[in-house]
């Protein structure tokens, strides 16, 4: 890991510890989802993403700005929750519920849209001696291959593909889709 990667490893660390004392849900996404998944750091984050349910996103910010975190101006907090710490930068995408209680996306203009049936219920990933909860591998894996589709606009990334290829599922595989409107 080079320097950034140790200190974004450290903040995944700060955040479950701070989560779990005050018993707030949060999950990995992304790529360092995928890196605990595989029980490795595989290539370079930008930055470190999350899920929180959107009714807990105040007293998370809350307990994190107590610790030195700053808000990131460039994304409004109404969508979901960044913050930075020196060159650390974590996003907190909001959840919702359905009637039923299903996840769904918790903000924005997807907002009341259904996620992937058990992208909360995977066992925990691992890197060393960390554990931390992450989505499941089949979503981040339907997420890498449908962010092109469900986003014309916004064509698949290489390090998505090269993701894809490390979770098992190359970029264009088939399976399981959660429809958007």
């Amino acid at each position: 890991m080079d320097d950034l990667a140790h200190r974004q490893f450290a903040s995944i660390a700060e955040v479950v510890a701070v989560t779990g004392t005050a018993d707030i849900p949060v999950w990995l996404r992304g790529g360092w989802a995928m890196d605990f998944h595989l029980g490795t750091v595989t290539r370079p984050h930008v930055d470190v993403d999350w899920y929180c349910w959107r009714e807990d996103a105040d007293r998370l910010a809350a307990l994190l700005l107590a610790r030195g975190w700053r808000p990131d101006p460039r994304m409004p907090v109404e969508l979901q929750l960044d913050l930075f710490i020196a060159d650390v930068e974590v996003s907190f995408a909001y959840l919702g519920r359905d009637d039923a209680g299903r996840p769904t996306v918790g903000a924005g203009s997807w907002a009341g849209t259904p996620l992937p049936a058990g992208m909360l219920d995977a066992p925990p990933g691992r890197i060393g001696s960390l554990s931390v909860p992450t989505i499941s591998v089949a979503a981040q894996i339907e997420f890498k291959q449908m962010y092109p589709v469900w986003m014309p606009e916004r064509p698949r990334r290489p390090k998505d593909a090269d993701d894809l290829v490390r979770l098992g599922a190359g970029p264009d595989r088939a399976g399981p889709r959660t429809p958007r409107p």
